[in-house]
Order: structure tokens, then C-alpha cells, then sequence
């Protein structure tokens, strides 16, 4: 009975801030998050082409209010011969020019509207380089929000029901005030710092968990995968805490790593890709699917040309955020490189999916003779070794590349011997292969794990 009236407590609490309290912490944030996500959870359930049909409409609309309030797009359009007018599908959007890191710092106060309300500053963590700086207003933000919101409620939890919250950026735990951490109370939501993780540390983040007994888990993929060696190895219990799911984010997903979390958490893992930069591009259903959020943001594949690819061809990602009004985000290059697919979710949505995600140019490898390689190649070599435990690869040329491993035991002459040959199989026979043992593998200084690094296909050192 006890138990029963727990669970009732914890459905009527969590309702009472998903219904009222939120709703009215984005009201007086000036956000319209509630309405969006209310219009988004009917959109969803429409067909593809209906999707895709009003989807287009709003580009058209969107690109002709960029040219009018812009400086910039009607400076590039004006001077590309470009009739905004004459933008209606995303196959006309591919006559304007791409946007990058280096055009939006060279022509950051022309990205700003004329008609801008008020807009805050944000900067990316960093992990690929310098930090990009840029503007988003109160439109962006709701729809941001209403996206993952929408997101969350597929695993059959809301915002109200316990979180934990694995995160490494300084963005965040450096905003920690007063407001803050009595919102993150109401909300249920508990943050811990993913920052330098050692087992002492991993051991106070289970005690918490255990404690906390969380109804859904947030964070990066690598912390949790850390989390789940560590409870498997020390034979602690995960998957008797009621945890419906685990929600990674900002780095590249691995098999490897969805399974042992999947494991010992006994939940699914909903994988979540987007940045502070590019927005909520997309995020995976309990089905499978990788749903983009095209009501919000159009998503292209490019070739290295910057030429568009059809579905089914792997390239790198574009996106253009319909809400960004303020500051916007045409034909953004993510960096990123995935593949589209004309599939139907088994779940019924009618929002098209990623068909998969690579990760980064920089998690690419290039070999002697100039093949491009998935760093899953190299990684599949290390994790067919027992003796390695943690690893970090940085490819610093064509000649050499690079190894971190922290060994898990017995770690001889002979196992570093193994790594180099499997390799060299790959890179090359004449490319030399370091091998430094390590005691800890150090995150990014934006407290992402990046467990492959190429100077070859960026052309500079990060």
C-alpha cells in the first residue's frame, strides 16, 4: 500500500510541474515553450510529406524575413543574384552559400536582425577547437525546449518525474547561483560534475544515483559508460532503481557503450543529437528511429564540395533552424557526418530520421595511402584487447599516430606489440604507432571524452 501511495505522490507531483509550475517558469522567462511543444506533439503524428510539405512553407516565410531584417543574408543574396521569393523547397536552398564558424565571427553583428528582441549571448563548449560565439533569443530558446520536452515525453517521462544530470561543461556548472539550484530542487533535477572523473569520484556519483533513485538519467555517453564499468566491476546493482531510461547527448554513441549502460542500468539508452550552436536536430524514439525536429530545422548532407547529397549517401550534416529569427542559422555546417534515410519509424511519427551519425570530421582517420577510415577502425582493435581499459587516439600526421591507454592489468611488451601491429594493418606499415601508457585518459576542456583525434582531416592541431 505504502508503496502505492509513493508512486501516486510522484505521478501527481510530477504533473503539478509539468503542467503548472514549468509552463510558468517559461512564462515569466518570456518563453512560449508550452504552446510549441502542445502544436509539436500533434505536428508528429502526421505523414512525412505533410511534415515536409508545411516544413517548406515555413522556410520560404523564414528566408524571406531573414533577407528583409538581415544585413548579411541581404548583402549575400543581393550579391549571389538570389531572389528570396524564389526559395521554396530544400532544393532551392542549396543556391546559398553554406554558413561556418569563420563567416559568423568575421560577420557577427550583420547576423543580428534589425527587428531583434532581446538575445543573450552563448558560445559552444569548444571541444573541436576555438569556442563559437553567438546570439539566441527568446523564439530559439522555446523551440528548443519544446523539442527536447516533446523528446522526453516519448520514454514515458516528464519534466517533474527525477533526474540526474551528468555534465561536464563549465557553462553550465559555472551558472550554478541561488535561482538556479532552487529551480533544479522544485524541478527534481540533480547535477553532478562530470569533471576529472577518478573512482572515488565514480563511487559518490553511484551513492547518489542509488540514493536519488532517478526515474531518468542526462548526461554524456563516456560518463555513464564509466559509471556502468565501475558498478560492474565492483558488482553494485544499477538496475534495480525504477531508471526508465538514459538520455545521452554531445558526443558520438558507441555500440559498446550503449550496451554495457543498457546493461546495467536495465533501461534503453535514447541517444540526443544537437548543439547549443545547431539546435535539437534530432533525437531517437523508444522504436529506434532518429527523428529530426523538421518542424524546427531543415537538415541537408553535403559532399566535400559542398555539394548536396540524396538520401542514403553519407556526408556532412547542414541544418537550418527555423527559430532563428534573431540571429540566423542558414545551412550551418555541424561538422558532423551522417547519412539520411527515407524509412518509416515503427512508432507511427511521421518526423524523417537520421539514419545514422558518424561523429565528427575529426573522429575520421586518414591512411598512408590516403583512404578515409571511421576511427571505429582503430577503436575495434583496442577493444579486442582485454588489457586495455581507457583509450585516446590522436592521429598527428600521415606518419604518425598517437595511443593513450590507461591498461586494466597486465600490460606488457607484448600487448603494446599487438596494438601496434593491429595499427599499422590499417595505417600503414610504414606509419610509426606511440604507444604511452597513462593513468587517466583527461576530458576536453569542454568535459567531452573524445576518443579519436585527426590533425589530417582538420589540418590543424586542436
Amino acid at each position: 500500500m505504502g508503496m502505492v501511495n509513493n508512486y501516486m505522490l510522484n505521478r501527481i507531483y510530477t504533473q503539478f510541474v509539468a503542467g503548472l509550475l514549468f509552463p510558468l517558469h517559461e512564462i515569466l522567462k518570456k518563453h512560449q515553450t508550452r504552446a510549441i511543444k502542445i502544436g509539436l506533439e500533434k505536428s508528429q503524428w502526421l505523414s512525412r510529406e505533410q511534415i515536409l510539405a508545411e516544413q517548406a512553407k515555413q522556410l520560404q516565410r523564414f528566408i524571406q524575413q531573414t533577407y528583409s531584417n538581415v544585413p548579411y543574408y541581404q548583402s549575400l543574396l543581393d550579391q549571389h543574384g538570389i531572389d528570396p521569393k524564389q526559395i521554396n523547397s530544400t532544393q532551392d536552398l542549396a543556391t546559398i552559400p553554406l554558413l561556418g564558424k569563420a563567416e559568423i565571427k568575421q560577420h557577427f553583428e550583420q547576423l543580428k536582425s534589425k527587428n531583434a528582441g532581446p538575445v543573450s549571448q552563448f558560445n559552444t563548449g569548444g571541444s573541436s577547437g576555438t569556442p563559437l560565439i553567438f546570439l539566441l533569443g527568446n523564439e530559439r530558446v522555446s523551440h528548443d525546449v519544446a523539442e527536447k520536452w516533446r523528446a522526453t515525453r516519448w520514454w514515458d517521462v516528464d519534466i517533474g518525474d527525477k533526474e540526474i544530470v551528468a555534465w561536464g561543461s563549465p557553462i553550465e556548472l559555472n551558472s550554478q547561483d541561488k535561482i538556479k539550484l532552487i529551480r533544479d530542487k522544485l524541478f527534481r533535477s540533480l547535477l553532478i560534475p562530470a569533471f576529472d572523473l577518478n573512482d572515488e569520484k565514480i563511487a559518490g556519483f553511484i551513492a547518489q544515483i542509488r540514493q536519488f533513485k532517478p526515474a531518468m538519467l542526462f548526461g554524456y555517453p563516456s560518463v555513464y559508460e564509466l559509471i556502468a564499468k565501475y558498478a560492474k566491476q565492483h558488482q553494485i546493482q544499477m538496475d534495480d532503481l525504477g531508471i526508465k531510461v538514459v538520455f545521452v547527448t554531445s558526443e558520438r554513441l558507441y555500440p559498446h557503450q550503449r550496451e554495457i549502460i543498457e546493461q546495467t542500468f536495465g533501461c534503453q539508452v535514447a541517444n540526443g543529437y544537437g548543439g547549443r550552436d545547431a539546435g535539437f536536430i534530432a533525437h531517437q524514439c523508444p522504436a529506434g528511429g532518429m527523428h529530426i525536429s523538421a518542424e524546427d530545422i531543415v537538415v541537408e548532407i553535403i559532399d566535400p564540395k559542398g555539394n548536396p547529397l540524396p538520401i542514403g549517401q553519407s556526408g556532412e550534416i547542414v541544418v537550418t533552424h527555423l527559430a532563428t529569427s534573431d540571429f540566423p542559422f542558414i545551412r550551418y555546417r555541424t561538422g558532423d557526418i551522417g547519412t539520411l534515410s527515407d524509412k518509416t519509424c515503427a512508432c507511427g511519427r511521421g518526423l524523417p530520421l537520421l539514419e545514422e551519425i558518424q561523429g565528427r570530421t575529426t573522429d575520421f582517420i586518414v591512411a598512408a595511402d590516403g583512404t578515409m577510415m571511421h576511427g571505429l577502425a582503430l577503436i575495434y582493435v583496442l577493444r579486442e584487447i582485454n588489457q586495455v581499459g581507457e583509450f585516446k587516439i590522436v592521429q598527428q600526421s600521415l606518419q604518425q599516430t598517437d595511443v593513450q591507454v590507461v591498461p586494466n592489468s597486465q600490460f606488457d611488451d607484448n600487448v603494446k606489440q599487438q596494438i601496434i601491429e593491429g595499427f599499422k594493418a590499417r595505417l600503414g606499415q610504414d606509419v610509426t604507432i606511440n604507444v604511452e601508457i597513462v593513468e587517466q585518459i583527461k576530458a576536453e576542456k569542454s568535459g567531452k571524452f573524445r576518443y579519436v583525434i585527426s590533425h589530417v582531416t582538420t589540418g590543424k592541431k586542436s
